[in-house]
């Protein structure tokens, strides 16, 4: 049995989806090349806090087939991803569904999530000394709530812990890795693949960066570094920022560097090149200018510099970026009329 976690803030579409893509190993395959189903391989389950009808994120009516209570030790506990604010609190907010993961992942059952839903392995203390990774806007609050854990915002998928019972994937759509993986994995890689072709599922092999934004460059709370962020917002492809900034904040260079660390998480030329990155990003989904050019604009007198830190931050070089991203922007654009 794989148990699929269904919450008031689950997201209907991903725990729907990942339960269609469960059902449909082995079944479906058979119907589409030979005219008959064949066998269901895997048994996915929604299972709440209590049988019936729960209320989704967006509103959506989800019936929950089992309660906590009576799944004690399924083969797959699923946690899809929660429609919760990476900065809002948790404490206590899933408890119940926090004991039950515990429990059941104690008891042996592989422990999966999706997106935000590692945010739960955190609160049921399964992350401790253990990789993981989530959302990318939720990579760095995992890793300040639960600081045992070892984030890796780069990947798309994760398995960790002993006997690899801890499974997690990034953002968005990687749900769909999740379920591939389940179904590799408690059936075989080729009942996977004949879902992934039935379903054009692309496996997100070049982890999830390319799709990051900024959501560590919010505003700090700290008012000095707040209005140094505010500058640089404007300021980022000048010379020397970083002496700038120090210089705007009337604090010692030493001081000011411990101090941005402390309100962001970054130091001030990290922050520095994740804008640099990001309007670079931009610019190459918007325009036809050449590589070197956006290098220029980003502050960067050195293109193949440029290239090389943008291939760290992305895991894509600027023209792989463009066909990609570029592409995809172009398409939507061409749908509006």
């Amino acid at each position: 049995m794989i148990a699929i976690l269904v919450t008031a803030e689950s997201a209907a579409s991903v725990v729907y989806g990942i339960f269609d893509l469960l059902k449909c190993a082995g079944r479906d395959w058979p119907m589409v090349v030979d005219g008959r189903p064949g066998a269901e391989l895997l048994e996915p389950v929604l299972v709440a806090a209590k049988p019936g009808i729960v209320r989704a994120a967006n509103g959506v009516p989800i019936e929950a087939h089992r309660s906590f209570d009576e799944v004690i030790a399924p083969a797959v506990v699923c946690v899809p991803e929660l429609m919760i604010s990476p900065y809002g609190p948790l404490d206590g907010l899933f408890a119940r569904e926090v004991a039950w993961m515990r429990r059941c992942h104690a008891a042996g059952s592989l422990v999966a999530a999706s997106c935000s839903g590692a945010m739960l392995l955190g609160e049921a203390g399964l992350l401790d000394d253990e990789d993981a990774t989530t959302h990318w806007a939720f990579c760095e609050v995992l890793q300040r709530r639960y600081p045992l854990a070892r984030v890796r915002p780069h990947c798309a998928l994760i398995t960790s812990g002993e006997g690899q019972r801890l499974v997690m994937t990034g953002g968005g759509s990687s749900w769909m890795d999740l379920a591939l993986y389940l179904i590799a994995r408690y059936v075989g890689i080729e009942a996977a693949m004949q879902v992934a072709k039935l379903n054009l599922i692309d496996w997100h092999h070049v982890g999830q960066q390319p799709f990051a934004r900024v959501a560590s460059t919010r505003q700090a709370e700290d008012a000095v570094i707040g209005r140094c962020q505010t500058w640089i917002g404007d300021h980022y492809a000048q010379a020397a920022p970083v002496a700038a900034m120090a210089a705007l904040s009337g604090l010692a260079e030493r001081s000011f560097q411990r101090r941005f660390k402390l309100a962001t998480g970054m130091t001030p030329m990290e922050y520095v090149q994740t804008l640099r990155i990001e309007e670079a990003k931009h610019l190459l989904e918007t325009t036809e200018a050449p590589v070197e050019a956006i290098a220029g604009e980003v502050g960067y007198d050195d293109a193949a510099f440029f290239s090389r830190m943008f291939r760290r931050a992305v895991s894509l070089s600027p023209a792989q970026y463009r066909r990609r991203f570029g592409g995809l922007r172009a398409a939507l654009a061409g749908t509006r009329h």
